[in-house]
C-alpha cells in the first residue's frame, strides 16, 4: 500500500492505493472483531434482524406488498449508517477500550451534524429510490392494481413486461448503489471518527473509490452478497452477516485512509 501525499496537501485525508486482495484481509479482521465482542456484534445484529421484520409486517398489513423488493434492495443504501455502532466497536476493540452495547447504539461521534446530514442525504436517496420503482412497476405492469407477492417474481421472469422491468429497475438501482458506495464507503466512518466537513469526507471517499476501483468493486461485491445472503434467509442471517460487513467496513476505512 502507498499512501498518496498531494491529498494532505490539499487539506483531504490522505488515500492509499490498495492492492486487489485486501478486501479479504477486511473481512478476516472483521470477523476477528465480531467473536471478540460476541455480546454486543451478535446482539446488534439480532435487534436489527428484529427491525427488518417489523417494516416487513407494517408492509404486509398495509397491503404494500409490491414495495418489498425495493424495500429489501434500498437496505443496500442506508446500510453504512445503520452500521455506525459496529464501526465503534471495532474502534474500542482497536484502541482497547471498554466495548459495551451502550456504546455501539449511542455513539458519541466527533461530527454528530454532518454524520446526520450525510445520513439524511443517504435516506433521500432511498425515497427517490423507492418512488423511482413506483413509477417503474406503474409503466411497465400498469397502473391499475399491482400483482400480488405470489405473482411478482413469476411476472418479472416470464413476462415481457416483466423482464423489462427487472432490466430497466436493476440498472436504476445499480447506478443509484454505485452513488451511495462511492460517497459513503469511508465517509460515515471518517465522519464518526474525525472532526471533518461534509464535504471533505464526501470527497475522500469518492478518491477511495476512484484511487482503488479493482479492489473496492471486489468490497461492494463482497458487502452486496453477505446481505443477500442475510435477506435470502427471511433476516435471520443478518445476525451474523451485518455485524460482520460493519467490522470489516471499519478495517476498510482504517486501511484505506491514512492517518
Amino acid at each position: 500500500m502507498t499512501v498518496t501525499h498531494s491529498d494532505t496537501q490539499a487539506g483531504f485525508p490522505p488515500v492509499r492505493r490498495l492492492e486487489l486482495e485486501r478486501p479479504w484481509s477486511w473481512l478476516s479482521a472483521g470477523w476477528q472483531d465480531l467473536w471478540q465482542a460476541p455480546g454486543v456484534s451478535l446482539t446488534y445484529g439480532a435487534l436489527f434482524c428484529l427491525v427488518s421484520f417489523a417494516i416487513t409486517a407494517g408492509v404486509f398489513l398495509a397491503d404494500l406488498t409490491y414495495l418489498l423488493l425495493p424495500l429489501t434492495a434500498g437496505f443496500m443504501l442506508i446500510g453504512p449508517m445503520l452500521a455506525v455502532g459496529l464501526y465503534e466497536t471495532s474502534r474500542r476493540l482497536e484502541t482497547g477500550q471498554p466495548v459495551t452495547l451502550g456504546a455501539a447504539l449511542f455513539v458519541a461521534t466527533r461530527s454528530p451534524m454532518r454524520l446526520a446530514f450525510l445520513g439524511v442525504t443517504l435516506m433521500i436517496v432511498l425515497l427517490v429510490w423507492m418512488r423511482l420503482a413506483t413509477l417503474l412497476f406503474a409503466l411497465f405492469l400498469g397502473t391499475t392494481q399491482f400483482p400480488p407477492l405470489s405473482e411478482i417474481v413469476p411476472t418479472l421472469l416470464f413476462t415481457a413486461n416483466g423482464l423489462l422491468l427487472l432490466i430497466v429497475g436493476s440498472a436504476a438501482g445499480a447506478l443509484l448503489a454505485a452513488l451511495v458506495f462511492a460517497i459513503s464507503v469511508v465517509s460515515v466512518p471518517l465522519l464518526m471518527e474525525r472532526d471533518v466537513d461534509f464535504m471533505t469526507a464526501v470527497i475522500t471517499s469518492i478518491k477511495a473509490v476512484t484511487r482503488n476501483p479493482k479492489p473496492m468493486l471486489l468490497w461492494a461485491w463482497l458487502v452486496a452478497l453477505l446481505t443477500a445472503c442475510g435477506l435470502v434467509t427471511l433476516y435471520i442471517g443478518l445476525i451474523v452477516t451485518f455485524p460482520l460487513v460493519g467490522h470489516a467496513t471499519w478495517h476498510a476505512y482504517r486501511d484505506t485512509i491514512g492517518r
